[in-house]
């Protein structure tokens, strides 16, 4: 295959492979019908459970330790977003040490300055989606924790009721940002294949693609959520 400004087709197909890869998980996690039995989808129903139960207890300490520790885990992923950034950047200065690098490799395909460098483009613009997710995500949860504040402490109030169910539905909505980012780090694991070469780009996507479906249709943590 001849190498068209440092990329060959065997490069852009392994790359519409990982674009592929990445949207077809987004939308079984989050569109289709097998959204349904996922494991986010089933944590949402606990979610609003959550709430539910907020409503019953007069002490709600409790509930805000939990959000709060949803608002440290946010918080942690989107500064370490940005080291991933400053990783990317660091790695552009040293291109020159990087391609002796990777052409060293057992596996390695020999590059150009330019691909290289537009690979790491790449990974950089995958790391600052995650980190917008991820800042997002610790925003809603801070407007979550002001929503469950809101609920009257009296269950049997009128607006009680719609107050835990707008504070679920923003915790769900924070959780869909929270778990976009972490899917963003996952696939970028499966791209750091594509510095080796294309067929480990190929074969570190579908590993992780793999991974990911796994946990979410037929892990564990699903498992427990059936009762064990």
């Amino acid at each position: 295959m001849e190498a068209v400004e440092g990329f060959t087709r065997l490069d852009l197909v392994a790359l519409l492979f990982f674009l592929a890869a990445w949207g077809g998980y987004h939308l079984a996690v989050e569109r289709l019908g097998p959204s349904r039995r996922s494991l986010n989808t089933r944590m949402a129903e606990h979610r609003r459970a959550w709430m539910r139960q907020l409503l019953a207890r007069e002490n709600r300490i409790v509930d805000s330790t939990i959000m709060a520790s949803l608002q440290s885990g946010a918080a942690f992923f989107a500064s370490t977003a940005l080291f991933a950034v400053g990783g990317v950047l660091a790695l552009i200065q040293a291109t020159e040490t990087a391609l002796a690098l990777f052409a060293d490799l057992p596996f390695g395909v020999a590059t150009t300055r330019l691909a290289f460098e537009a690979k790491v483009f790449g990974l950089g613009v995958i790391f600052v989606y995650a980190f917008f997710k991820f800042a997002w995500s610790y925003r809603l949860f801070n407007y979550a924790a002001i929503l469950l504040g809101a609920v009257p402490q009296d269950a049997a109030a009128p607006e009680a009721e719609i107050g835990a169910e707008r504070a679920a539905e923003m915790t769900i909505v924070a959780g869909r940002h929270f778990n976009r980012g972490q899917r963003a780090f996952f696939f970028a694991l499966g791209y750091l294949g594509w510095f080796v070469g294309p067929w480990v780009l190929i074969v570190a996507t579908a590993a992780v693609l793999v991974v990911m479906a796994l946990r979410q249709f037929a892990s564990d943590a699903l498992h427990a959520l059936d009762g064990g």
